[in-house]
């Protein structure tokens, strides 16, 4: 059976990632079909708009298939992980660069590649079980998939939470945080979906929003994010969150010293130069530099053995803590590629 099921339906361009058993997971050939769907619809006048969904409950899609990157890149081919990568980030920024409506419909866990190919877009819908989080620093990666301008662009500190902590959000915080804008209930899901193929109308969307309940529990902590996660450092955030007896401030910090302190402390600069630097183009460039280094000088392939392929949850880091991490070893991890590096169009600037 296909991975991901695309047709058109009325007025609609359907995608649908069709792998629930594991999760909706995101492939390089299902992420090259999606590009190669909107190639063909771009000018299509008979299609006024985009939709993309998943089937099964548990996930609109989990994050990238990366077992075959690391099998490849534990036996020193770091070049399949690298053109993964660079069709992957092409594709988000094609996503985002898109000229008709590209609505996209996320049910439980969007996470990492999934939040890729949902959260660049321009009606992103959420319901009861929705659960949004970029959880790579646990794996030895960085907020990719532009997940570094999507933190940048939350209110507060909250880009400096979820990127190092993985944290996920439910409905309320995932729209407080900006990574979706319309909270649908899921039993209002089909007939919506029947609507906007027959009509070609993205304002129906709106139409059917409805308010997701009492803030998130981000959302009410803002006060305590915003103030620990000012830091300039890993360091001076684990500092913060340490003088503090908050049960967030226990969660966070025990997060923190389960992940990798090479990606978070990239993830720190990635997400700072993102808000000084707007824009996908440059904060795709930017995490590219990290993704091409992070099986050959970084913690990915050692990330992905403890979380995945051995899943004894105990990775042996490269570094001792996060304050070991120099900005020497920062600055060489997200140096510019030269003529390796991404090349993209249609990027949104």
């Amino acid at each position: 059976m296909a991975d991901i099921h695309i047709r058109t339906e009325g007025r609609a361009g359907r995608i649908t990632l069709a792998r629930p058993k594991a999760l909706n997971a995101l492939t390089w050939k299902m992420c090259l079909e999606i590009e190669a769907a909107l190639d063909t619809w771009r000018d299509d006048d008979a299609v006024a708009l985009v939709i993309i969904d998943a089937e099964g409950n548990r996930a609109f899609c989990a994050g990238g298939d990366i077992q075959e990157m690391y099998d490849t890149a534990r036996a020193g081919d770091f070049g399949y992980g690298r053109r993964f990568w660079a069709d992957e980030y092409r594709l988000n920024a094609k996503i985002a660069a898109w000229p008709k409506p590209y609505i996209a419909f996320m049910q439980g866990f969007t996470m990492g590649g999934g939040v890729g190919v949902s959260c660049h877009g321009s009606h992103r819908i959420v319901c009861e079980n929705s659960q949004i989080a970029m959880p790579e620093c646990s794996i030895g990666l960085v907020p990719d998939v532009g997940g570094s301008h999507l933190l940048a662009g939350a209110p507060g500190r909250l880009g400096e939470y979820f990127g190092l902590t993985a944290a996920r959000m439910g409905p309320a915080d995932a729209l407080h945080a900006g990574f979706a804008d319309h909270y649908i209930p899921r039993a209002h899901w089909p007939g919506l979906i029947d609507t906007l193929c027959e009509t070609g109308d993205a304002a129906h969307v709106a139409r059917l929003a409805a308010e997701p309940g009492a803030p998130g529990p981000a959302e009410a902590a803002r006060a305590e994010i915003d103030a620990a996660f000012a830091g300039e450092t890993l360091g001076d955030i684990l500092a913060a969150l340490a003088a503090s007896p908050s049960d967030l401030a226990r969660s966070a910090e025990k997060a923190m010293r389960r992940n990798s302190p090479l990606s978070m402390a990239c993830t720190l600069r990635l997400i700072r130069a993102a808000r000084a630097e707007p824009g996908l183009a440059a904060a795709l460039t930017r995490e590219f530099r990290f993704t091409w280094r992070s099986a050959e000088m970084g913690d990915f392939v050692e990330g992905i053995r403890a979380a995945i392929i051995d899943k004894d949850r105990n990775p042996k880091w490269r570094h001792a803590g996060p304050e070991a991490v120099t900005g020497a070893e920062i600055d060489a991890m997200l140096a510019p590629l030269g003529a390796d590096g991404l090349q993209l169009a249609d990027a949104p600037q």
